[in-house]
């Protein structure tokens, strides 16, 4: 989905793009070979010598750092912000994290990394710039379009896909519906993707 949108995006040649929460740099691989400078970030050490190994293979320019976020790229403006961040509601949600659950555990309700999205990107981009996340249905895409808005940007979600339940939410899937997060006959889940420009 977030691929599909990268594609749609009319940026200028040798437009500046961030890549948050890269893994293993499939999306900032897509943007280099666009011809787009990209920079590429994520947490976790694993998935940044991930991401270098795969755009050396390519052969494709990719800047790539370890960090949480945005630390890495403070200062710093960019055409576009592409976010893949941790989305699912997670039932030990008051405890940070850890290993690979980085990857998709968000806090008790899927916010935790997309809220600090919400408030901290649009001090990094240029006038006329756009991010794109993805997350749930579950974690409130409401609520993000509405922080987005706040912050002086145009935002919407642009694009809609229900899919399978993958194992994360099969393995949860009862805790999700005790919480009400999951209504009883539900058996895909939503995934959104969320656009939003900071005025010129």
């Amino acid at each position: 989905m977030l691929a599909g949108a990268l594609f749609d995006e009319p940026l200028p040649p040798g437009a500046e793009v961030l890549d948050v929460g890269t893994g293993t740099g499939a999306l900032a691989l897509e943007a280099a070979r666009q011809g787009f400078r990209v920079t590429a970030v994520d947490v976790s050490r694993r998935a940044v010598w991930a991401a270098r190994l795969n755009a050396v293979r390519a052969r494709l320019p990719v800047r790539i750092r370890h960090g949480n976020l945005f630390d890495p790229v403070r200062g710093e403006s960019f055409d576009l912000i592409l976010a893949n961040p941790p989305y699912v509601p997670a039932p030990d949600g008051a405890r940070r994290p850890r290993g690979a659950a980085r990857a998709w555990d968000a806090g008790d309700d899927g916010r935790l990394v997309v809220d600090r999205i919400c408030r901290e990107a649009p001090e990094l981009l240029r006038p006329g710039g756009v991010l794109l996340l993805v997350q749930s249905a579950l974690s409130g895409p409401d609520l993000t379009v509405g922080q987005l808005r706040s912050s002086g940007l145009k935002a919407a979600v642009t694009c809609r896909r229900r899919i399978a339940f993958g194992p994360v939410l099969r393995g949860r899937e009862r805790w999700l519906r005790e919480r009400g997060l999951l209504p009883p006959a539900e058996d895909k889940e939503e995934l959104v993707v969320v656009r939003a420009e900071l005025p010129v």
